[in-house]
């Protein structure tokens, strides 16, 4: 059962909306531990001064911000502390906007809300109102002494919650190198076929239909090593880079692969002869 992470209200105007805030999604990366191969023993990261060549205690150790090469800047805990925003119990809706406008590059973590004691019903209001206008709640919320910019928007019969990062943490396109100019340009013939392609793939979003198969594989080979089997590791081939030479050549050979692709998975399962 998985358990609440922050409890706190959403100010919604002059209405308080007590919630819970849970994670929206649970990291399965596959974590390895550093072994010492001889022995199989843990190894162990040590705090080591690089000045004097020994181990340091952990009360000696300070923080600092680099300026310059080996050049820094050393910041206590107690200021830290005194620039730390106040922790409130609130997620502060500052106004609404379309989820639309905001593009995905700046969604960070995202978290499911759920109403807490005395707070069902205004919960329900403020996700069905939110569900009915089509709008998302940008605001704040300090999470573990760091403020958040936030946007909540309704899921299902649930509230979801993102943080966002900061415009000045997010690439601009125009700081990329290589993107194309304005001198090139598609013809209207490519773009169509380019368009047909796309309808041609499209499809519903249904996530269960992808698997992590990296992860798969590499688990049944802990397993299989973990079981005492000897494993014997063939190298996988890698598939050769298609090279273009003509786009209108390879949109339409992508077009007819797609709509092949497509008419087979139509196809009805023919019946086993008795």
């Amino acid at each position: 059962m998985a358990r609440a992470m922050w409890t706190g209200a959403i100010s919604f105007g002059l209405v308080n909306v007590p919630v819970k805030l849970y994670t929206a999604a649970r990291s399965k990366d596959v974590r390895f531990n550093q072994l010492h191969a001889p022995d199989r023993a843990r190894v162990q990261m040590k705090r080591f001064c690089s000045a004097e060549q020994v181990e340091i205690p952990f009360d000696e150790i300070v923080k600092g911000y680099e300026v310059g090469p080996d050049e820094y800047v050393v910041i206590t805990q107690e200021e830290l502390d005194q620039l730390a925003p106040a922790v409130t119990r609130g997620i502060e809706i500052e106004e609404f906007v379309d989820l639309a406008d905001i593009d995905p590059v700046y969604f960070e973590h995202s978290y499911y809300l759920v109403p807490d004691k005395g707070g069902s019903k205004a919960y329900a209001l403020l996700r069905q109102a939110m569900e009915e206008s089509g709008r998302v709640a940008l605001g704040r919320v300090v999470l573990r002494q760091k403020q958040y910019l936030i946007a909540l928007r309704s899921t299902g019969k649930a509230l979801a919650m993102s943080t966002l990062y900061f415009p000045d943490e997010v690439v601009a396109p125009d700081e990329l190198e290589g993107i194309p100019g304005d001198d090139v340009k598609a013809s209207e013939r490519e773009v169509k076929m380019a368009e047909q392609l796309i309808e041609t793939l499209y499809t519903d979003f249904e996530p269960e239909k992808y698997q992590d198969e990296y992860r798969e594989q590499l688990l049944a080979l802990i397993d299989e090593k973990a079981a005492g089997k000897t494993v014997v590791s063939i190298p996988a081939k890698q598939p050769a880079a298609a090279k273009v030479t003509d786009l209108m050549a390879a949109l339409e050979a992508s077009i007819a692969a797609a709509k092949e692709g497509s008419s087979e998975e139509k196809k009805p399962a023919r019946r086993r002869s008795a």
